[in-house]
């Protein structure tokens, strides 16, 4: 059975910095290419960023392009999200999850982890 654990989240002023982590097993992690989704309380789930099998690739979408690094260790089965220069707007429970390459996600959400960033 997939289980994808994400932790790290927390409260932080704007401008400041988090690291997020999602343990991944049940998988052969390094098969999947894998990503990060958010959702802001009262909003639909969003797509923020997404990493190759490799990590070779990455994809990020606009509202975080620059502030945002996703990253992973697939000897640990792990993914990582750094989020830099946060902003309000990017209060949300942040999952991560493995991708198809149509961008459909394979397996069921974890619990998530809360980032609240405060002005």
């Amino acid at each position: 059975q997939v289980q994808l654990v994400e932790s790290g989240g927390g409260l932080v002023q704007a401008g400041g910095s988090l690291r997020l982590s999602c343990a991944a097993s049940g998988l052969t992690f390094g098969a999947y290419a894998m990503g990060w989704v958010r959702q802001a309380p009262g909003k639909e789930r969003e797509f923020v960023t997404a990493i190759s099998r490799s990590g070779g690739s990455t994809l990020y979408a606009r509202s975080v392009k620059g502030r945002f690094t996703i990253s992973r260790d697939n000897a640990k089965n792990l993914l990582y999200l750094q989020l830099s220069s946060l902003k309000p707007d990017d209060t949300a429970v942040y999952y991560c999850n493995a991708r198809d390459y149509e961008g459909n996600v394979l397996f069921a959400w974890g619990q998530g982890t809360l980032v609240t960033v405060s002005s």
